[in-house]
């Protein structure tokens, strides 16, 4: 077939924000703008750092009668939106300007495929136009002064291409409307930050906490990193402690220790809130968390010395020391270090995460062990568990080892 005689490709989808007139009587809920604030963004910025995110091509705001949010381009007409789909069809998303962009339903929705009706719809909130179509619909937008809310824009549709087919219920977006849904709209972003790879304890008792630290700490300039800086200090601050052979030193160090796991998962919870995920981001908060673990093995070793007057504990520390040192350097070196920005930079400590003993290492480098610490603290037994990390982590970096060599051998047999 000739080139030039082929059609062009679908590109990826287009997504166009309707302000809700109705939002100008809230302004003394949501601010001066009007717009409604989650978390410390405004939801039609929200809705363009998840859409170029989840892989749409353009986000823009309809600003006929509005202004537009900084950093969104402005459209006044609908003919701007058409121009480039002569040469690279796609598809249309109109939604209503008030829209909680979350990345579950975006990413579905590049997959809804209206035909033959040629689009769909979910009252008051989307509408989906196919590629095909965008053309002639922008030419019903556009006629007769223009439909410029999403009422009147569906209205339209439906005379011209009959009923929209129904998006599934699986896409259920929330529009944001009054004060008590900007309270459940950050609700369900906060509950999307809880991990399947968080340990039971994680889960159940860090994360409740963590996550309500973050909801504070959104809307303030406080940045990610200081976060991540802060609960170094925390738990270096707290690895003192250890150096003490009494209960009440080493609980109040065990508790520091803790504190500083919470707000290690808050500068990730932040992030990802605020799109601020950075490598550099992930690599101090990474390497952070291991100098913690081996700053409170070695003030345990130095504490046990001190109180029993030999040096054998200090044995004890190295070797829990440089098992951390060499877990942390090898998973670095083998997993971390060709990832890019996109993604988180941690997930799993062995490259191919599906088998038994990789899942097993996976479970056994959460932090879940931090309750035995404080456990034992209470009892002014911290020493305990400098012998079970002064066996285990040699262990450690010896089974990630034997796990690449594996996975190594493995994938040479494949390859043949």
């Amino acid at each position: 077939m000739d080139r030039d005689s082929q059609s062009p490709s679908p590109s990826a989808p287009i997504i166009v924000l309707l302000p809700d007139p109705s939002t100008s009587t809230l302004k003394p809920a949501f601010g001066e703008s009007g717009e409604p604030t989650v978390l410390g963004l405004g939801l039609a910025r929200r809705t363009a750092l998840a859409a170029r995110r989840a892989g749409y091509s353009r986000v823009y705001f309809q600003a006929r009668d509005h202004a537009a949010p900084k950093g969104i381009p402005a459209i006044s007409d609908w003919r701007r939106v058409g121009d480039g789909f002569a040469l690279k069809p796609s598809p249309l998303i109109i939604v209503h300007g008030a829209i909680l962009a979350e990345p579950d339903w975006l990413e579905k929705l590049i997959d809804i495929s209206p035909m033959p009706a040629n689009w769909a719809a979910i009252p008051h909130k989307m509408i989906v136009l196919a590629a095909p179509a965008v053309k002639d619909a922008i030419a019903v937008l556009e006629a007769d002064k223009g439909a410029f809310d999403l009422t009147s824009v569906q209205q339209r549709l439906t005379q011209s291409f009959g009923a929209p087919v129904a998006i599934p219920a699986a896409i259920d977006p929330l529009v944001v409307t009054t004060p008590v849904d900007v309270d459940d709209a950050e609700w369900r972003l906060l509950r999307r930050l809880v991990k399947d790879t968080d340990g039971f304890m994680a889960r159940h008792v860090e994360r409740p906490i963590s996550l309500r630290i973050a909801r504070r700490l959104a809307p303030t300039a406080i940045t990610p990193n200081q976060i991540t800086l802060l609960s170094i200090s925390i738990g270096l601050f707290g690895a003192l402690f250890f150096l003490c052979s009494q209960w009440v030193c080493q609980t109040i160090g065990a508790f520091l220790f803790l504190a500083h796991s919470i707000l290690d998962g808050c500068d990730g919870e932040l992030a990802r809130l605020r799109f601020q995920e950075t490598r550099f981001g992930g690599i101090i908060d990474y390497w952070g968390d291991n100098v913690v673990h081996i700053a409170v093995f070695g003030c345990m070793a130095i504490g046990w010395t001190l109180s029993v007057g030999a040096l054998w504990p200090l044995l004890l520390g190295v070797a829990a020391a440089l098992g951390n040192l060499g877990s942390a350097w090898f998973v670095y070196w083998r997993v971390m270090r060709s990832k890019k920005d996109d993604g988180p930079l941690f997930t799993s400590v062995v490259a191919a995460p599906g088998q038994s003993l990789a899942r097993m290492l996976d479970a056994a480098s959460r932090r879940d062990f931090i309750y035995l610490v404080v456990i034992l603290a209470f009892y002014g037994k911290s020493n305990w568990f400098l012998v079970l990390a002064a066996v285990g982590a040699p262990v450690f970096f010896l089974l990630l080892l034997f796990v690449a060599l594996h996975e190594r051998v493995r994938s040479s047999i494949v390859g043949r």
